[in-house]
């Protein structure tokens, strides 16, 4: 066995206020609590909220406190993410630290929720992190994992867990947790899901293994959740099988070159057909705007919409 132990915490979120003062007091509870744990992940945005106007440079002040936690307890810790100002960009960025106080990496969420995270920009860059003698993590946050290709190609990259800080606090949630079961199965890893509260979530935080089992699933309530891992499962899980039968990535990478739609200049004439990436609303309304779009030779949307593309 190769054991590593993570806590996830789900807490509530304040939308008003900053929540670092609560996310330290969680840490040292936890801490006093479980000091075995080797790893503490929190939720989507649990620094200052789901708002863009909490924005902020990084390295600041943020990062400069939860490296003094991480090095306080010798933990490794992702302190969920904050919204990230650069210039006029404005990022959904999540920092690893490790246990000397470091930063090791940052992650840039890939996908916004659009049409609803309005004014976020997608960041470009995967991201893995090694724990040396324990194994390789990826990083994905929130809707990301609504792409499998996001989750796959971190398993490619040889990600054999995935931490997921999310803020789901909308009737969909049922789905994401079927989701992670499959994104664990099908990439053959531990998926670990951490959601807020409050503003930041409804909770039910889940972790599964490998073979898509859930080991932890959280409720709605604020939880401290510790688990020990063993990491060995995923190299037999990947080896062996999914319950010994089948064996995805190893058929990925087998078939991985007949998937002729990520082919660049590709073209997609029935993506291109469904139309803006708009907030849905009253038929009506998508019917007038269907109107005004057969005016145009390119249609723009309220988003910037134009073909199957965000300006």
């Amino acid at each position: 066995m190769k054991p590593f132990a993570i806590a996830g915490i789900q807490m509530k979120v304040s939308a008003v206020a900053p929540n670092i003062e609560m996310m330290k007091l969680k840490l040292d509870i936890t801490m006093s609590l479980y000091p075995w744990v080797e790893m503490v992940v929190f939720s989507e945005l649990c620094g200052y909220g789901p708002l863009t106007y909490t924005a902020q440079e990084i390295p600041g002040d943020f990062e400069q406190a939860m490296q003094a936690a991480a090095k306080k307890h010798g933990i490794w810790l992702l302190p969920g993410s904050i919204f990230e100002k650069e210039g006029d960009q404005i990022y959904n960025t999540a920092t690893v630290i490790n246990p000397q106080g470091e930063v090791v990496t940052r992650y840039r969420k890939m996908f916004p929720f659009y049409p609803y995270e309005v004014g976020v920009t997608p960041g470009q860059d995967f991201c893995v992190f090694d724990v040396p003698d324990v194994c390789r993590f990826g990083l994905s946050i929130c809707y990301d994992m609504w792409f499998p290709e996001t989750v796959r190609t971190l398993a490619v990259m040889g990600a054999e867990v995935i931490l997921h800080p999310t803020m789901t606090g909308t009737i969909d949630r049922e789905i994401e947790l079927s989701m992670v079961r499959t994104m664990a199965t099908v990439n053959q890893c531990f998926f670990f899901d951490v959601n807020g509260l409050d503003t930041g979530g409804s909770g039910r935080s889940i972790v599964c293994g490998p073979d898509g089992r859930i080991i932890y699933e959280a409720g709605s309530t604020e939880e401290i959740f510790p688990l020990e891992l063993n990491i060995e499962r995923v190299k037999r899980s990947r080896e062996l099988g999914v319950l010994r039968l089948g064996q995805p990535l190893k058929s990925f990478r087998d078939q991985i070159g007949m998937f002729d739609i990520y082919q660049k200049g590709a073209e997609h004439p029935y993506l291109d057909s469904l139309g803006p990436l708009i907030k849905p609303t009253r038929l009506e309304k998508l019917a007038e705007l269907k109107i005004e779009e057969d005016k145009m030779d390119h249609p723009v949307g309220p988003l910037g919409y134009k073909g199957n593309t965000i300006l």
